[in-house]
Protein backbone atom coordinates (compact mmCIF):
# COMPACT_ATOMS: atom_id res chain seq x y z
CA UNK A 1 0.00 0.00 0.00
CA UNK A 2 1.33 3.26 -0.97
CA UNK A 3 0.99 6.62 0.81
CA UNK A 4 -1.69 7.95 -0.96
CA UNK A 5 -3.47 4.75 -0.53
CA UNK A 6 -2.52 5.54 3.43
CA UNK A 7 -4.16 9.25 3.00
CA UNK A 8 -7.25 8.14 1.17
CA UNK A 9 -8.22 5.36 4.12
CA UNK A 10 -7.22 7.88 6.88
CA UNK A 11 -9.07 10.72 5.45
CA UNK A 12 -12.71 11.62 6.64
CA UNK A 13 -14.99 11.04 3.89
CA UNK A 14 -18.29 12.16 5.57
CA UNK A 15 -20.58 14.30 3.75
CA UNK A 16 -22.89 17.05 4.60
CA UNK A 17 -25.72 16.27 2.50
CA UNK A 18 -26.73 14.69 -1.00
CA UNK A 19 -28.73 15.20 -3.76
CA UNK A 20 -30.92 11.91 -4.22
CA UNK A 21 -33.53 11.76 -7.25
CA UNK A 22 -34.14 15.64 -7.36
CA UNK A 23 -34.60 16.14 -3.12
CA UNK A 24 -31.25 16.30 -0.95
CA UNK A 25 -30.84 14.07 1.78
CA UNK A 26 -29.33 15.81 5.00
CA UNK A 27 -27.86 15.26 8.61
CA UNK A 28 -30.62 15.27 10.39
CA UNK A 29 -33.50 14.72 8.23
CA UNK A 30 -36.31 12.32 8.63
CA UNK A 31 -36.28 9.44 6.69
CA UNK A 32 -38.56 6.48 6.26
CA UNK A 33 -36.84 2.82 5.61
CA UNK A 34 -37.19 0.03 2.70
CA UNK A 35 -34.82 -1.93 3.30
CA UNK A 36 -33.97 -4.01 -0.04
CA UNK A 37 -34.95 -7.96 -0.18
CA UNK A 38 -31.73 -9.93 1.44
CA UNK A 39 -33.35 -12.07 3.36
CA UNK A 40 -31.57 -10.11 6.38
CA UNK A 41 -34.26 -10.43 9.72
CA UNK A 42 -33.23 -6.64 10.51
CA UNK A 43 -34.42 -5.64 6.81
CA UNK A 44 -37.90 -7.63 7.48
CA UNK A 45 -37.89 -5.51 11.26
CA UNK A 46 -36.91 -2.32 9.90
CA UNK A 47 -38.96 -2.14 6.87
CA UNK A 48 -41.35 0.99 7.18
CA UNK A 49 -39.73 2.13 10.24
CA UNK A 50 -38.83 6.25 10.47
CA UNK A 51 -35.24 7.00 11.39
CA UNK A 52 -33.12 10.09 11.68
CA UNK A 53 -30.17 10.49 9.28
CA UNK A 54 -27.15 10.82 11.71
CA UNK A 55 -24.44 10.80 9.04
CA UNK A 56 -23.68 10.29 4.97
CA UNK A 57 -20.47 8.54 4.59
CA UNK A 58 -18.62 7.61 1.28
CA UNK A 59 -16.64 4.65 0.66
CA UNK A 60 -12.95 4.27 -1.00
CA UNK A 61 -14.87 3.28 -4.61
CA UNK A 62 -17.16 6.38 -4.23
CA UNK A 63 -20.16 4.78 -2.83
CA UNK A 64 -22.43 6.15 -0.10
CA UNK A 65 -24.11 4.65 2.87
CA UNK A 66 -26.63 6.62 5.30
CA UNK A 67 -26.38 6.02 9.28
CA UNK A 68 -29.72 6.17 10.95
CA UNK A 69 -30.89 6.15 14.15
CA UNK A 70 -34.48 4.77 14.64
CA UNK A 71 -37.28 7.48 16.35
CA UNK A 72 -38.31 4.71 18.63
CA UNK A 73 -34.85 3.97 19.77
CA UNK A 74 -34.29 4.41 23.67
CA UNK A 75 -30.93 4.95 23.50
CA UNK A 76 -31.04 7.74 21.03
CA UNK A 77 -30.55 10.54 23.60
CA UNK A 78 -27.07 9.25 24.11
CA UNK A 79 -25.90 10.49 21.22
CA UNK A 80 -22.25 8.93 19.82
CA UNK A 81 -22.13 6.85 23.45
CA UNK A 82 -24.40 4.61 21.92
CA UNK A 83 -22.40 3.16 18.86
CA UNK A 84 -22.45 1.42 17.44
CA UNK A 85 -24.97 -1.07 18.10
CA UNK A 86 -28.20 1.40 17.71
CA UNK A 87 -26.71 2.77 14.02
CA UNK A 88 -28.03 1.04 11.01
CA UNK A 89 -26.64 2.00 7.45
CA UNK A 90 -28.34 2.09 4.57
CA UNK A 91 -27.72 2.98 0.73
CA UNK A 92 -29.38 6.59 -0.05
CA UNK A 93 -31.96 4.68 -2.79
CA UNK A 94 -33.66 2.33 0.53
CA UNK A 95 -34.55 5.99 2.32
CA UNK A 96 -37.65 7.52 1.75
CA UNK A 97 -37.68 11.41 2.64
CA UNK A 98 -40.17 12.45 5.59
CA UNK A 99 -40.97 16.09 6.21
CA UNK A 100 -40.48 17.11 9.84
CA UNK A 101 -43.51 17.09 11.85
CA UNK A 102 -44.41 18.70 15.59
CA UNK A 103 -45.23 15.42 17.20
CA UNK A 104 -41.88 14.05 16.25
CA UNK A 105 -39.18 16.76 16.10
CA UNK A 106 -35.87 16.30 14.75
CA UNK A 107 -33.25 15.17 17.94
CA UNK A 108 -30.41 17.75 18.07
CA UNK A 109 -27.30 15.78 16.34
CA UNK A 110 -24.05 16.21 18.31
CA UNK A 111 -21.48 18.60 16.44
CA UNK A 112 -18.50 16.57 14.88
CA UNK A 113 -15.64 16.38 17.49
CA UNK A 114 -12.38 16.25 15.57
CA UNK A 115 -9.79 13.66 17.14
CA UNK A 116 -6.64 12.93 16.68
CA UNK A 117 -5.33 9.54 17.64
CA UNK A 118 -1.54 9.26 17.46
CA UNK A 119 0.37 5.73 17.84
CA UNK A 120 3.57 6.53 18.22
CA UNK A 121 7.44 4.16 18.96
CA UNK A 122 9.76 2.25 17.35
CA UNK A 123 8.57 -1.39 16.17
CA UNK A 124 12.15 -2.04 15.56
CA UNK A 125 12.68 -1.87 19.59
CA UNK A 126 10.36 -4.51 20.86
CA UNK A 127 7.56 -3.65 22.82
CA UNK A 128 8.07 0.41 21.75
CA UNK A 129 5.54 -1.00 18.88
CA UNK A 130 2.49 -0.86 20.98
CA UNK A 131 1.20 2.46 20.02
CA UNK A 132 2.20 1.81 16.66
CA UNK A 133 0.00 -1.71 16.81
CA UNK A 134 -2.75 -0.40 18.47
CA UNK A 135 -3.28 2.31 15.74
CA UNK A 136 -2.65 -0.58 12.92
CA UNK A 137 -5.90 -2.09 15.03
CA UNK A 138 -7.92 0.81 15.14
CA UNK A 139 -7.44 1.81 11.62
CA UNK A 140 -9.32 -1.26 10.94
CA UNK A 141 -12.53 -0.71 13.14
CA UNK A 142 -16.06 1.55 12.32
CA UNK A 143 -14.94 5.40 14.17
CA UNK A 144 -17.28 8.06 13.83
CA UNK A 145 -16.89 10.83 11.75
CA UNK A 146 -13.86 13.44 12.53
CA UNK A 147 -11.50 11.18 14.13
CA UNK A 148 -7.86 10.17 12.32
CA UNK A 149 -5.98 7.41 13.12
CA UNK A 150 -2.15 7.82 12.30
CA UNK A 151 0.96 5.60 12.99
CA UNK A 152 3.46 7.66 13.31
CA UNK A 153 6.06 5.33 14.43
CA UNK A 154 9.11 7.50 15.32
CA UNK A 155 8.28 10.69 12.71
CA UNK A 156 8.32 13.36 15.75
CA UNK A 157 8.21 16.03 13.54
CA UNK A 158 5.33 14.52 11.52
CA UNK A 159 3.51 14.48 14.99
CA UNK A 160 4.17 18.14 15.79
CA UNK A 161 2.79 19.40 12.53
CA UNK A 162 -0.50 17.05 12.85
CA UNK A 163 -0.71 18.98 16.52
CA UNK A 164 -0.27 22.43 14.91
CA UNK A 165 -2.86 21.53 12.40
CA UNK A 166 -5.49 21.45 15.67
CA UNK A 167 -7.85 18.90 17.00
CA UNK A 168 -10.32 19.01 19.89
CA UNK A 169 -9.16 16.01 21.47
CA UNK A 170 -5.43 14.23 20.75
CA UNK A 171 -5.06 10.81 22.30
CA UNK A 172 -1.18 9.62 22.27
CA UNK A 173 -0.70 5.94 22.52
CA UNK A 174 2.79 4.71 23.58
CA UNK A 175 4.97 2.35 25.51
CA UNK A 176 5.55 4.63 29.12
CA UNK A 177 8.02 2.84 30.85
CA UNK A 178 6.56 3.72 34.91
CA UNK A 179 7.93 0.95 37.16
CA UNK A 180 4.44 -1.17 36.94
CA UNK A 181 3.94 -4.61 35.88
CA UNK A 182 4.99 -5.17 32.17
CA UNK A 183 1.38 -4.77 30.52
CA UNK A 184 -0.29 -2.08 32.50
CA UNK A 185 -2.22 -0.35 30.79
CA UNK A 186 -2.93 3.25 31.68
CA UNK A 187 -4.12 6.88 30.69
CA UNK A 188 -2.32 10.05 31.62
CA UNK A 189 -3.33 13.79 31.31
CA UNK A 190 -0.36 15.70 30.85
CA UNK A 191 0.14 19.15 32.64
CA UNK A 192 -0.33 21.79 29.30
CA UNK A 193 0.14 24.47 31.61
CA UNK A 194 3.99 24.64 31.89
CA UNK A 195 5.36 22.90 28.34
CA UNK A 196 8.55 25.31 28.31
CA UNK A 197 11.96 24.01 28.67
CA UNK A 198 12.68 24.37 32.34
CA UNK A 199 12.13 20.80 33.04
CA UNK A 200 15.91 20.35 30.86
CA UNK A 201 13.61 18.82 27.73
CA UNK A 202 15.39 20.61 24.15
CA UNK A 203 12.09 22.97 22.45
CA UNK A 204 13.75 21.27 19.35
CA UNK A 205 13.75 17.43 19.12
CA UNK A 206 15.49 14.96 17.12
CA UNK A 207 13.37 14.17 14.08
CA UNK A 208 12.95 10.37 15.52
CA UNK A 209 12.09 12.03 19.11
CA UNK A 210 8.73 10.25 20.10
CA UNK A 211 9.20 11.66 23.48
CA UNK A 212 5.24 12.91 24.20
CA UNK A 213 6.58 15.84 26.69
CA UNK A 214 9.27 16.88 24.09
CA UNK A 215 6.65 16.62 21.10
CA UNK A 216 4.28 18.79 22.92
CA UNK A 217 6.48 21.38 23.69
CA UNK A 218 7.65 21.54 19.91
CA UNK A 219 4.36 21.52 18.57
CA UNK A 220 3.47 24.21 21.44
CA UNK A 221 6.90 26.43 19.93
CA UNK A 222 5.26 25.83 16.22
CA UNK A 223 1.92 27.81 17.39
CA UNK A 224 -0.14 24.42 17.99
CA UNK A 225 -3.23 25.30 20.52
CA UNK A 226 -3.21 21.81 22.31
CA UNK A 227 -6.86 21.62 23.54
CA UNK A 228 -7.37 18.36 25.17
CA UNK A 229 -4.31 15.90 25.22
CA UNK A 230 -4.22 12.34 27.09
CA UNK A 231 -1.37 9.67 26.71
CA UNK A 232 -3.21 5.98 26.60
CA UNK A 233 0.22 4.39 27.70
CA UNK A 234 1.73 0.70 27.96
CA UNK A 235 4.65 -0.75 30.53
CA UNK A 236 6.78 -2.44 28.76
CA UNK A 237 8.77 -5.62 29.18
CA UNK A 238 11.37 -4.95 26.73
CA UNK A 239 12.79 -2.22 24.86
CA UNK A 240 14.95 -4.55 22.94
CA UNK A 241 18.57 -4.72 22.80
CA UNK A 242 20.45 -2.45 21.22
CA UNK A 243 20.81 -3.79 17.72
CA UNK A 244 16.98 -3.78 17.99
CA UNK A 245 14.07 -6.44 18.56
CA UNK A 246 11.05 -6.99 16.90
CA UNK A 247 7.85 -8.02 18.25
CA UNK A 248 5.84 -7.24 21.06
CA UNK A 249 6.21 -9.41 24.56
CA UNK A 250 3.19 -11.60 25.40
CA UNK A 251 1.78 -9.24 28.03
CA UNK A 252 2.24 -5.83 26.02
CA UNK A 253 0.28 -8.07 22.96
CA UNK A 254 -2.68 -8.92 25.11
CA UNK A 255 -2.51 -5.29 26.04
CA UNK A 256 -2.76 -3.98 22.63
CA UNK A 257 -6.56 -6.04 23.00
CA UNK A 258 -7.19 -4.01 26.10
CA UNK A 259 -6.28 -0.60 24.96
CA UNK A 260 -8.18 -0.62 21.92
CA UNK A 261 -11.77 -0.47 23.27
CA UNK A 262 -10.32 1.90 26.04
CA UNK A 263 -9.54 4.40 23.01
CA UNK A 264 -13.14 3.07 21.87
CA UNK A 265 -14.59 4.42 24.65
CA UNK A 266 -12.09 7.48 25.02
CA UNK A 267 -13.42 8.40 21.38
CA UNK A 268 -17.10 8.45 22.29
CA UNK A 269 -16.70 10.42 25.22
CA UNK A 270 -15.25 13.07 23.58
CA UNK A 271 -17.26 12.95 20.66
CA UNK A 272 -20.85 13.16 22.48
CA UNK A 273 -18.58 15.97 24.41
CA UNK A 274 -20.51 19.50 24.64
CA UNK A 275 -18.60 22.71 23.67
Amino acid sequence: MNEQDWRLLEADRSVEELRIDGWLLQRGARVRLHPRARGDVFDLTLEGRTAQVESIEQDLEGNFMVAVVLDEDPGAYLGLLRMPGHRFFFSPQELERLPPTPDTPLRPLPSTRTILVAGIGNVFLGDDGFGVEVAHRLAGRSLPGGVTVTDFGIRGYDLAYALVRGADYTILVDACPRGEPPGTVFVLEPDLTDLDARDGGPAVVDAHDLNPLHVLRLARSLGAELRKVVVVGCEPATLGPPEGHMGLSDPVRAAVDEAVPLIEGLIARFSAATA
